[in-house]
């Protein structure tokens, strides 16, 4: 977990570029303004900059933005996002950082926590962050960012990729699946899920890039897999088979299979997973049972697996997962 002292909120300072798309500038401003602590005191403090002195930024709609703080500002960051833009210029063509963005972003501290959203990959990129990492961007653009920068293992399917303290996200509104999971991994399920509904989005969305990529449209008669999911979910803590799921939906196996990861992007089975760790995470911060009663409740069925697939999944145990944001919710 990032720390977060009680007497100074975590600082997120966003970079604001030429060309940026409004939307995506605001959200940061958005799901990290919303946190609070148990006193109502903020847990973040946003702020917002440029690789100029303050002053107007131009956006990719009919106006500017006024951003008030210079480059100097990312030297105070505990995390920096870095929005697309659409007007990267050799950035963006040719992978390489301008003087005055490179003159900007040696500012930031080593050990400051640095996301992109959308294309703001490539700044991120051409400033050797991610050499050697894993990343994602738009899918529409992960060909061309790969062949720019051959050293970074891209990942078109997911919505957001979390390397540690470098962490990438899809288009546009992958940025607020990005965000929220920060949040989530700063101070837990309940303050990101809270922070979700304030803002009227899914907490956590199914699957990656693949369910939002075009393709032929489907006869609107043909059924989808939402009842079994649904029916899924309610079993949690059962055995689920494949053929159960599939029976839900009236499908053989192979059709069932070929059709869930059309509409969520991943197979049944790692879909199962993912939402056995997001139950389990629950439990381990919001109520008292024991590791193995949760392993239980959960579906994993022993602790053992339970740790395993934590391990796998977020990269710490139910013990220390328990300590850290049990802690963090009673503050």
């Amino acid at each position: 977990m990032d720390t977060v002292t009680a007497s100074r909120p975590h600082r997120v300072v966003v970079l604001a570029l030429d060309g940026l798309l409004p939307f995506e500038l605001g959200i940061p401003h958005r799901i990290f303004g919303r946190p609070r602590d148990a006193a109502g005191r903020p847990l973040y403090e946003v702020v917002t900059c440029s690789v100029r002195p303050p002053g107007p930024v131009e956006t990719d709609a009919d106006f500017a933005v006024h951003v008030p703080h210079g480059p100097e500002t990312l030297a105070t960051a505990d995390t920096v996002v870095v929005p697309a833009s659409y007007e990267l210029g050799p950035v963006f063509e040719e992978g390489v950082l301008t003087g005055e963005l490179a003159a900007a972003l040696a500012h930031i501290r080593p050990g400051t926590r640095l996301a992109s959203i959308c294309t703001g990959v490539y700044v991120l990129a051409a400033g050797g962050y991610l050499d050697g990492r894993p990343a994602t961007t738009h899918w529409a653009d992960a060909g061309r960012f790969q062949r720019m920068f051959p050293r970074i293992r891209v990942d078109a399917d997911v919505l957001f990729i979390d390397d540690g303290d470098v962490l990438t996200s899809a288009g546009v509104a992958a940025g607020i699946d990005l965000c929220l999971h920060m949040v989530r991994r700063d101070h837990g399920t309940a303050v990101a899920n809270d922070v979700a509904r304030r803002t009227v989005v899914p907490p956590h969305r199914d699957g990656g890039q693949a369910q939002f990529i075009e393709r032929p449209v489907p006869d609107p008669q043909q059924a989808t897999t939402t009842t079994a999911r649904a029916w899924a979910l309610g079993r949690l803590h059962e055995p689920i088979q494949l053929r159960d799921m599939a029976a839900q939906e009236s499908m053989s196996v192979r059709t069932f299979t070929r059709r869930f990861r059309e509409e969520v992007g991943v197979s049944p089975g790692q879909w199962i997973t993912q939402q056995r760790v997001e139950r389990a995470r629950h439990l381990l911060e919001s109520t008292g049972l024991s590791v193995d009663q949760v392993a239980r409740d959960s579906g994993f069925g022993t602790a053992q697996s339970m740790r395993q697939h934590l391990q796998a999944a977020l990269g710490v145990t139910p013990t220390a997962y328990r300590r850290t944001f049990r802690a963090t919710v009673r503050t």
